[in-house]
């Protein structure tokens, strides 16, 4: 696949936030950019806005035909007429994953992969490398709130990719440098045990280019598996890893503290994002910027102006009598940290949690985990399962989850959150899931605001 000889490119689900970003590439260099997807989107109506060409029928009489590359994402049903008419018809069919490698076989690439963490890490790699001069072409799984995108290029031969591992789509890519930020069990209906998807993991990093560097969290299980020529651990706070922070203290919803390494320091970081597990995220995107040799206080600066990501621990709303706080959260350990967060950063004020669970088989493999994170909460409200790409699952529903928190909890459908809402006190409101609990987002903050 040569990228620079595309002239026409069609994407089959462009809408998603990791195909959007390549149809933003491939559109940014001059070719020209066409896709399908299921609905319409805010996102997709920006694409539209930049120029690419969008249906929402499935219909091969809509597609274009004269497209030399067709992309298309694994979330995308096998059965897809149009999917089908491009394979049986000689047209180069691949995956959004195999664009990604051949970027990373012709740029220094950093990769950053991980069951959590990984679009905020990536994106703040992404910042910190623009925001100090020294450029990259970012390709994120989320919204910059500085840049309002999750794609920007740059003439410097550098690109930041958030590695995804559902599909085991991140092993195709050959980074120079390689974040490792988590490997909790996930996605077991892709890799059947956890013991499985550690292996891909553990692969992931065996792909790093002679003499690369891998950049990895201090304590992963199966550590000493990893392996790269150089390796660095970092930590939120364990002073046995290679980077980790000090003398942290929390500021008006955000942090100040310190970074340390073995032979550097760099003081009084602020970071102007809620939850302690940002810090420790802060900390990994740190180090790749000073291993790139970019002026310590140029990358304090940066951080200093980083917005976050939509939809990572985002302040909806931010007042004394108010906070409303609406995040991914998907998996029970992004929801332990989101909600401890949380609470931390505004101790006293009674905290809800409206979770929408993603997935049959997530919600009943790991109901357990996320009835023990939610209890964390003050009280708990459960929107029915978000199917994402599955067919439901006999005795797979929300009540699953709901039966195990020790919390006082209820199940609500979406169409009436707001109604109940409206008779509630939630001094600290929290939204969570991966679904489309996002589309309550401004309903919510506007009832709020009311």
């Amino acid at each position: 696949m040569d990228l620079n000889n595309i002239k026409n490119v069609y994407f089959i689900g462009i809408g998603g936030i990791g195909m959007s970003a390549i149809a933003r590439f491939f559109n940014e260099k001059g070719v020209k950019v066409s896709g399908y997807d299921r609905t319409a989107t805010p996102l997709t109506r920006q694409l539209e806005e930049e120029g690419m060409k969008i249906h929402y029928t499935d219909d091969i009489t809509l597609a274009d035909k004269e497209a030399n590359l067709v992309v298309y994402t694994p979330a995308i049903p096998a059965a897809h007429t149009e999917l089908t008419w491009f394979r049986e018809n000689g047209y180069e069919v691949v995956k959004r994953s195999d664009v990604l490698q051949e970027i990373t076989r012709s740029l220094f690439a950093i990769t950053v992969a991980g069951t959590h963490g990984k679009t905020t890490v990536s994106t703040m790699i992404a910042y910190i490398l623009t925001e100090t001069g020294y450029g990259c072409n970012a390709f994120l799984g989320g919204i910059s709130v500085n840049y309002n995108k999750n794609f920007w290029s740059s003439s410097k031969a550098v690109a930041v990719i958030e590695a995804d591992e559902y599909d085991r789509s991140f092993l195709k890519l050959s980074p120079d440098i390689a974040v490792l930020t988590a490997m909790d069990a996930d996605h077991l209906d892709i890799y059947g045990t956890p013991e499985a998807m550690e292996e891909a993991f553990i692969q992931y990093t065996h792909n790093i280019k002679p003499n690369g560097t891998l950049i990895a969290k201090f304590g992963l299980h199966r550590s000493k598996e990893l392996t790269a020529t150089n390796k660095l651990l970092y930590s939120l706070q364990n002073d046995v890893a290679n980077a980790y922070a000090e003398n942290i203290r929390m500021n008006n919803g955000g942090y100040v503290f310190d970074v340390v390494q073995q032979d550097w320091k760099l003081e009084q970081v602020s970071l102007h994002l809620g939850g302690m597990h940002n810090v420790e995220n802060a900390v990994a995107a740190i180090t790749v910027a000073q291993i790139l040799g970019i002026d310590g206080e140029k990358i304090k600066a940066a951080v200093g102006t980083f917005k976050g990501i939509k939809r990572r621990f985002e302040y909806v709303v931010k007042r004394d009598d108010q906070v409303y706080i609406d995040d991914y959260a998907h998996h029970p350990e992004e929801l332990r940290a989101l909600i401890t967060s949380a609470k931390a950063l505004f101790p006293g004020r009674k905290a809800t949690v409206i979770f929408q669970p993603h997935l049959f088989t997530r919600t009943r493999d790991l109901a357990d985990g996320f009835a023990e994170s939610l209890s964390l909460a003050d009280e708990v409200i459960l929107l029915p399962i978000y199917p994402a790409r599955e067919l439901p699952i006999e005795g797979v529903t929300s009540e699953m989850i709901a039966g195990k928190i020790t919390v006082p909890v209820k199940i609500i459908a979406k169409d009436k959150l707001l109604e109940f809402l409206q008779t509630q006190e939630t001094p600290l409101l929290i939204t969570a899931g991966a679904g489309d609990i996002d589309q309550l987002k401004e309903p919510i903050a506007a009832l709020l605001k009311k």
